[in-house]
Parts: structure tokens; sequence; C-alpha cells
């Protein structure tokens, strides 16, 4: 029996759209597409992005459910949202979930938008065969995830895999998280560029590639950094594959390159030639498709 599930992902600049049909050979990404979330306007005006996006694919193919990844922290049980850091607004206790199933009719089910990168890339995706797969995600922030026996792990209090979260520099920069020395406070894409004394982390990347001798030094401090949170990662997990995405990730070799190399040097108890870390697949669709997933895979579980 086939079913079809819709994939919300809600980002500060755009919501990503992803529709998966399962024929009971598996799932399939059958479509992608985006939509402006509009977060400069607030809580309200970004759930009628949301319901908008959802009503314009559910126009398209009967949904049997809805994933919704959303960039934060939330009340499993409720549904209503704690802390979504990097969107403007008040939306301590806003009833997120319950205003997006009575607007569009679906079991909706929702999941943090760095577990659903993991449950996407783990299940479908660059990790798939792999029983055990830490995934991490380099952007705005520093997401991440784990799966454990071919399942994502979420630990006694639902946060479990917090890769960008471990501190790696004691008396470090403060971090969005409260705590000081982050893997993210070090890594994130703002902290790149500052560093470089460019624009973007795209300007960085450029600059590195033409040889300029401070964007070099910044990819390569940062590379360090991710090198002894992923090295931890490697000695306390010991996953099959670690799974690199986000729009960082995306430089390819001259980003992945180093962060493999400071690994390597740090990870003395496993031979470093078993060390796999690869890209990610699914690119900047893979929150929506996880979120789809996790729909998919269980309705009334929230991640």
């Amino acid at each position: 029996m086939s079913s079809t599930h819709l994939g919300l992902d809600l980002g500060g600049t755009n919501i990503k759209i992803v529709i998966l049909t399962n024929d009971g050979d598996g799932f399939e990404v059958v479509s992608k597409d985006s939509a402006e979330t509009r977060a400069s306007e607030g809580p309200e005006a970004v759930t009628d992005s949301l319901i908008g996006a959802g009503r314009a694919a559910m126009e398209t193919a009967e949904m049997d459910t809805l994933g919704l990844g959303v960039p934060g922290h939330f009340d499993a049980e409720t549904g209503q949202v704690h802390l979504f850091p990097n969107l403007p607004g008040d939306w301590r206790g806003f009833p997120l979930r319950g205003r997006i199933e009575d607007a569009l009719g679906l079991p909706t089910r929702m999941i943090n938008d760095a577990r659903a990168f993991t449950l996407a890339e783990g299940t479908l995706g660059a990790g798939r065969g792999c029983s055990n797969v830490a995934c991490i995600t380099l952007g705005t922030g520093v997401g991440g995830g784990l799966m454990i026996d071919g399942r994502l792990h979420r630990g006694a209090f639902g946060v479990a895999g917090e890769l960008g979260h471990q501190t790696v520099l004691p008396d470090g920069p403060l971090c969005g998280c409260g705590n000081r020395g982050c893997v993210e406070a070090l890594v994130r894409a703002d902290v790149l560029a500052s560093n470089a004394g460019r624009s973007t982390a795209s300007a960085v990347f450029e600059g590195a590639r033409e040889g300029d001798n401070r964007c070099i030094a910044a990819v390569s401090q940062m590379a360090e950094f991710l090198g002894i949170g992923l090295a931890n990662v490697v000695t306390l997990f010991g996953p099959d594959r670690i799974v690199v995405g986000g729009g960082i990730a995306e430089a390819g070799d001259l980003v992945l390159g180093p962060i493999d190399a400071a690994v390597k040097r740090r990870v003395t108890l496993v031979p470093t030639d078993s060390i796999d870390i690869v890209p990610a697949e699914f690119g900047r669709f893979a929150g929506a498709v996880g979120a789809a997933l996790a729909g998919a895979l269980d309705p009334h579980h929230h991640v």
C-alpha cells in the first residue's frame, strides 16, 4: 500500500518543502520546493507561511502525514515552542504544532531541524546502510544528531546529539546556548567570516582558493576546533560514518579535507583509515526530507 508524506523545514529565510512517497519498497523524494518564511514579521506571519506552503503542496497530492522541522526546542507533548534562537519575535509558548494541525488537518510530527537532517542523511542519504551515524550541519549555527542501530537517538532529555554544543575551548567566546567555548561559538559562519575579514563564509572559501593567507588561516582554525569535537565523537560514540552538511560544508574538500586531517591527528584509539567523513547528499533540502520521514515513521511521536 502506497503512502505520501509532506515535510516542511522552517528556516530563517525559506521554508523547504518535500514530498516523499512509499510504495512498500522504500521512500522516494518526488517533489522539492521552497517558500518565503517572512521571519521578520513574527510568529503569526511565519505560521501563515507554513500553512500556505502546506496547502499548496496538498493541492498536488493527498497526504497521509506531515512532518515539521523547526530551528530550536519545543515541548514534545504540547507542541509549544520553548526557544527559536534565530527567529525574531516572541516565540516562547507559541502553539505551533496545534496551529498547523488545525489548519491542515494532518497528523503532524515536530522534529528539531538538526535531528531531521540526521534522520534524512542517516536513513536515505550519505549514511544509509550504516548502523551508527553521526551527523553535523555547519552554517548559521552548528547542529547535529546521532543514529544508533539505525534509530535516531534522543537521550534522556530529548536533545542528545547536539555536537555543536561540546565545550572545546574552556572560557572561550559566549555561545547562544549560554555556555562558553562551544564548537558552534567558534566555527559558525559569521565567526569564520569575521576571522578572515570577509563578509560571508562563501567569500572566505573563495579567498582561500585564491591563496589569501588570512582566509586559509581562518579555515584551518575552524577545522581544528571541529576536529576536536568530531574526535570526541569518534572516541565516545564510534560511528561507522560521520556526515557533514550545511552551507559551510558545501565548500567540499576545501573544508572537509582539513576537518578529516584534524580528526585523524587527535584520534589514537582506532585506526585512522577507519574514520569515514563524508559530505551530505540532500543539500539544503535534508531537513525537509527528514521532517517528512519523521512524520511517516511515527506521526504521533515528537523529536
